[in-house]
């Protein structure tokens, strides 16, 4: 019996790709919801929680092993009510239980397994398991659950009172200054400099993250401290990124991380977040090819009929991780007589770079040479035509806010950077289409499906990348449209989710159905939202002038630095807003022209307003403390909003 046959549980009905994955399973799966945990209260049992998301490959060989497995079936039915999560409809949820799990392992993951009491309380947490690890420890909290219930009980209690602790934070009891913001960059940029392989690029031992955000500050330091390696840094790794395998040399776009030191071979997920981060970050750093062809890929392979861009492709596709990238020589056979040329170029052997097969990659031979780009680009369109008769890997075709807040954010960035009118119009329709389609009953949503927005309310790092996203386009177009819905999203945001510590909460006040809120302040695999928000709101109340923008940023990254005292390397994006606070700068430019011209490279320190008349031809620019004589010289327009300002050390 395949798995179409097979009797159909609960998660049928749930228009998440993840749940769906579990739907014929004969576990007896519950979506998250109150009658889940009513029925465990009623039936004496304790909750069985598995949290994942849709393109996860442990994810996969748990739903293999385990949930399609009818013995660990029968033992976990017995014994529990299990619930699905897909972490991306849910982030709020998996934030809470994620938070348990690092705190009692020390680490976090994907598929996240938790046990908990019907009051939601968790007592139990970590990621994959085995099958017959699984059905032991299945058995192991059934028999707990029946005798030694207090000590599960005063183990949860005690767990959430330490979470609940935990995300009051430190108090805001640093000033934000200049001096603040230059010290706390400067103590990030050492720990990250201490950590940076000067051979491979990137940070650490593997695996490796993109870390976009990272990258981003290492650029915006390096601007106000030149002498500094920061941009050197930023610049190789992104360099090394681009010609290993962690980039699709055949399809574009970037993988989800390295599973090596030296960026050969990924994990081969690819998800919307990295590849609208990287597209921002490599456009920023004037590394366009890269850029572009991440922009390729994401219009090919990731845009939605209505202009909206999908959530990830799997890992695996033909039972296999990696699968559709794969290359064995005899792939190259089509290519003719540049068949041997591209195996020299892109590290074609018999022996395989990846178990016996090869992902191409440009780490052995290097930069590709003026003489060989035809010939690279010729190959690459054929064999790209050669794997679409291969078997895919699924796609995840959920739209999410927050995701496509960052990929318009990107969208905007390229266009404005690279002057290209047709993609400035790709990021119009996409903020039409988030505008026009992720609100109701007065609340922006999270999730949209095939016509219908889904359920779950949006978090806070929804509405700041959205937010971002928005201020992005402002500055690509200069139509304040864009920064009035701009400041609706993030008025509202501060309403639904401040908290009087001056952070925001990850959940809504009007999300009844969590245990407790939690707080996003380090940045992970994606920035904080509270970071974001912090420089977005900067960014509004430099071009508005309202105070009330202003303070709340002020809040907010003061908050954060309080926070990145212990560790400021993991928070650069909470440390570049604290940056921006210090140098941050308004310039109002004619809407055509040198000026504008001038305005619409890097500059990561001015935000950009149009200039109110048609005949007004000169450029105002508004520091911290004054404001500048205007000039009509480009010039002279540069040097005062491109770093270093004369006053950094």
């Amino acid at each position: 019996m395949n798995a179409t046959e097979k009797a159909a549980n609960r998660l049928i009905n749930e228009p998440s790709p993840y749940l769906q994955q579990h739907a014929h399973n004969p576990v007896d799966w519950w979506p998250w919801c109150g009658e889940a945990f009513e029925r465990a209260a009623a039936e004496d049992k304790p909750v069985f929680l598995s949290i994942g998301y849709s393109s996860c490959h442990w994810c996969h060989v748990m739903e293999r092993e385990t949930f399609s497995d009818p013995k660990a079936a029968e033992y976990l039915n017995r014994a529990c009510v299990s619930i699905k999560v897909d972490r991306e409809e849910r982030p709020d949820v998996d934030a809470v239980y994620m938070d348990a799990c690092v705190a009692l392992t020390g680490s976090g993951g994907w598929p996240l397994t938790v046990f908990m009491t019907p009051e939601k309380h968790p007592f139990f947490a970590g990621t994959y398991y085995p099958n017959k690890t699984f059905i032991d420890l299945t058995n192991r909290v059934s028999h707990l659950w029946r005798e030694e219930r207090e000590r599960l009980l005063e183990a949860s209690d005690g767990l959430v009172d330490a979470l609940q602790s935990r995300r009051a934070g430190p108090g805001r009891d640093m000033p934000l200054t200049a001096e603040t913001a230059e010290a706390m960059a400067r103590a990030a940029f050492v720990s990250l400099a201490k950590g940076y392989d000067a051979q491979y690029g990137g940070f650490g031992p593997a695996p490796k993250f993109p870390s976009a955000h990272t990258l981003m500050f290492l650029e915006r330091y390096g601007q106000l401290h030149p002498g500094a390696d920061a941009r050197a840094m930023a610049r190789y790794t992104l360099e090394r990124m681009a010609l290993g395998g962690l980039q699709d040399h055949v399809g574009g776009g970037f993988f989800r991380y390295s599973t090596d030191r030296f960026y050969r071979i990924p994990h081969f997920e690819k998800m919307l977040y990295d590849n609208a981060q990287l597209m921002t970050v490599y456009a920023e750093a004037g590394l366009e090819a890269a850029a572009r062809r991440t922009l390729e890929f994401c219009t090919r392979e990731m845009r939605s009929p209505e202009g909206a861009f999908y959530a990830a492709l799997d890992a695996d596709s033909d039972h296999r991780e990696g699968a559709y990238y794969l290359l064995s020589p005899a792939d190259l056979t089509p290519l003719g007589a540049d068949a041997k040329r591209y195996a020299e170029l892109y590290d074609i052997t018999d022996a395989g770079n990846y178990e016996g097969l090869n992902l191409p990659n440009l780490l052995v031979f290097g930069p590709l040479p003026d003489e060989d780009r035809e010939l690279a680009g010729r190959c690459n369109a054929q064999l790209l035509a050669a794997r679409a008769e291969r078997v895919p890997p699924m796609r995840d075709e959920k739209v999410l806010l927050g995701w496509n807040g960052l990929m318009l954010g990107a969208l905007a960035t390229c266009g404005r950077l690279w002057r290209d009118q047709e993609v400035i119009g790709e990021a119009r329709t996409l903020a039409a289409f988030l505008r026009d389609n992720f609100r109701r009953d007065g609340r922006w949503h999270g999730v949209w499906y095939e016509g219908s927005l889904g359920e779950p309310k949006a978090t806070s790092d929804d509405y700041a990348y959205f937010a971002w996203g928005l201020y992005r386009l402002h500055q690509a177009t200069l139509d304040d449209a864009y920064l009035t819905l701009c400041a609706e999203v993030l008025g509202e945001m501060l309403e639904l989710f401040g908290d009087a510590d001056g952070l925001m909460y990850l959940a809504g006040s009007d999300v009844t159905d969590l245990p407790l809120r939690t707080k996003n302040t380090q940045d992970g695999a994606l920035p904080s939202g509270n970071a974001i928000a912090a420089g977005t709101l900067r960014r509004l109340g430099l071009l508005t002038g309202e105070e009330r923008w202003l303070t709340a940023s002020d809040r907010l990254t003061s908050a954060l630095m309080a926070e990145a005292r212990q560790y400021p390397a993991a928070y650069p994006a909470a440390i570049s807003a604290a940056l921006l606070g210090a140098h941050g700068r308004k310039a109002e430019v004619p809407h055509s022209g040198v000026l504008r011209e001038a305005a619409d490279r890097f500059h990561p320190y001015a935000s950009i307003k149009g200039a109110g008349g048609d005949t007004d031809n000169a450029a105002r620019v508004c520091t911290p403390g004054a404001c500048l004589p205007p000039t009509e010289d480009a010039d002279v327009f540069l040097r005062m909003i491109t770093p270093p300002f004369g006053n950094s050390k």
